[in-house]
Parts: C-alpha cells; structure tokens; sequence
C-alpha cells in the first residue's frame, strides 16, 4: 500500500475540524488578521476552538474556547498576584469545578454554558499557576 494514499486516509478523517482559509484567499485586512490569530491559538494553544462554545465579537469568533480564555486569562492573572502575595496551597481546590464541569459533561449529555465554561476555566488556570508558585517558594525554602 502506498503511504501517499495513508496521508489522504489521514486528511479525510478530520473532516470535523473547522476549515480556515488561507490568507491569500481572504481580501479583507481584518479576515486575514482573525485568519492568523485562529490558525495560530489552534495550533499553539491546543484549543478546539468549537465556534458553539466560543465567544464571537463584532461578527468573528474568538481564536480561543470559552474554557480556554478562562484558563489563559486566569494563568496571567496568577502571574501578576503571586510574585507580591503569597497564596494558600489550599487554592488548589478551586480547580475542582472545571474537573467537575468538565468530567460530567464528558460521560452525560449535559451541557455547560459559556459562563460556566469560562468561570471554571479562570478559576482553574487560575489556582493551576498559584499553585505553582506556592511549590516553587516551598521548595526554594526547603532547600
């Protein structure tokens, strides 16, 4: 068999993911700036980018997931707090809600929200860097 003939196999199956165009195809400046930023975060923040559980603004949908956008965003949030404050590892459990929220809507058919994707995801991305941070002075005092 021919491994040419395997790469087509391979394109055919990801008919699910979302086709952007190529730049050189799109006219307008701002279609090919909303282009680039969704080719870039879908290759580089590993996001589904699922226009029904995206925020769109003016017309265009947000490179990233609500879910995603919660959880960058809450990781540049922790990045600014936690070099002047130091936090409780206790924090830890406020990932317990996109753990939750995420976990039941895997094995059920429910369905969060856009508020409750991004709300968990904040809080999430959130804790996940504190959490970081608080290992890292732990072990800088430890040792």
């Amino acid at each position: 068999m021919d491994h040419r003939s395997n790469q087509n196999e391979n394109k055919d199956s990801a008919a699910d993911v979302p086709a952007i165009p190529p730049s050189s195809v799109i006219a307008s400046k701002s279609d090919r700036t909303w282009a680039f930023w969704m080719e870039f975060c879908g290759k580089h923040f590993r996001c589904h980018q699922m226009p029904e559980r995206s925020f769109f603004i003016r017309g265009y949908q947000f490179p990233l997931c609500a879910r995603c956008t919660g959880i960058y965003l809450g990781h540049i949030l922790a990045f600014l707090i936690n070099p002047f404050i130091v936090l409780p590892l206790w924090l830890a459990l406020l990932m317990l809600p996109m753990i939750v929220d995420g976990a039941i809507q895997y094995f059920t058919s429910y369905r969060s929200n856009q508020f409750k994707r991004f709300t968990s995801g904040l809080l999430f991305g959130f804790a996940l860097v504190s959490c970081v941070f608080t290992i890292v002075r732990l072990l800088i005092a430890w040792f």
